[in-house]
């Protein structure tokens, strides 16, 4: 009797051992893909899962997005323009199977992948386009990224471009291309401000002339102006039109 008990208890310690290592309990971010004697069988979980001890391996693949921050790539623009590009990537896996199968280290290549896309993609556009349509390049280099990694089961959701390092002789260049920018600005609409008071003045000149009355009256207020905010004394030229009522009224001597 005693000689049967530690047998049994020996039993017993080894199909706990084995029920143990047959269990797997994995969370809702995660799948096991299991290999049965490295031939693939298929993508478990969530939840309980059950494995053959010493036939089946299981490896836990999360499904979580991830985000990979890009270090600072060198990068020369279409208009042979040196800068420091960094960019941030989320991308997420989507097959667990084809993420362990079709690539050896699905994190490494999708990071490799992203960054020559970056400098093939920038290398392509100008200085100008990349600052004024980041949003637009974003979308572009996403595109390419997800084509690539697709059948690695990885889809990418996003990529940001985070900061443009530019070089300082560039940064003053582009001060002075801006200040010179606003001069021509200020100076086209100083140039539309003259040629719209021109019209004006035209317009008020052409009714002035077509009325004698306006005129003088014109006249006399300009007068009344100049004599209330000058103090020296000012010759000023009486038009003839002015005081030609009161000379017709002035009777002449014929002798």
């Amino acid at each position: 009797m005693f000689g049967i008990a530690p047998a049994v208890m020996f039993v017993v310690v080894i199909a706990i051992m084995i029920l143990a290592n047959a269990i797997r309990i994995l969370p809702e971010y995660e799948r096991g893909v299991v290999f049965r004697l490295g031939r693939f069988v298929g993508v478990k979980g969530p939840g309980f899962v059950l494995i053959i001890p010493g036939f089946d391996r299981l490896t836990r693949i999360p499904l979580r997005v991830v985000t990979f921050d890009m270090p600072p790539q060198d990068v020369i623009t279409h208009d042979n323009v040196s800068i420091k590009v960094s960019a941030v990537v989320f991308y997420r896996v989507v097959d667990p199977g084809k993420a362990l199968i079709a690539v050896q280290d699905y994190l490494y290549a999708t990071s490799q992948i992203s960054q020559t896309t970056l400098r093939s993609i920038l290398g392509q556009v100008d200085l100008d386009e990349l600052l004024a349509n980041r949003d637009k390049i974003n979308k572009e280099i996403q595109v390419i990224i997800d084509e690539q990694t697709d059948p690695w089961g990885i889809k990418i959701s996003l990529v940001e471009i985070k900061h443009v390092d530019l070089s300082d002789e560039m940064k003053r260049a582009m001060a002075k291309q801006a200040e010179a920018e606003r001069e021509r600005r200020a100076k086209v609409i100083h140039a539309l401000g003259e040629f719209e008071a021109s019209e004006k003045l035209r317009e008020a000149a052409d009714v002035l002339a077509k009325s004698g009355a306006a005129l003088q009256l014109r006249y006399l207020q300009t007068l009344t102006e100049i004599a209330t905010e000058k103090n020296s004394t000012i010759i000023f030229p009486l038009p003839l039109e002015l005081v030609r009522p009161f000379l017709e009224k002035i009777p002449t001597n014929k002798g």
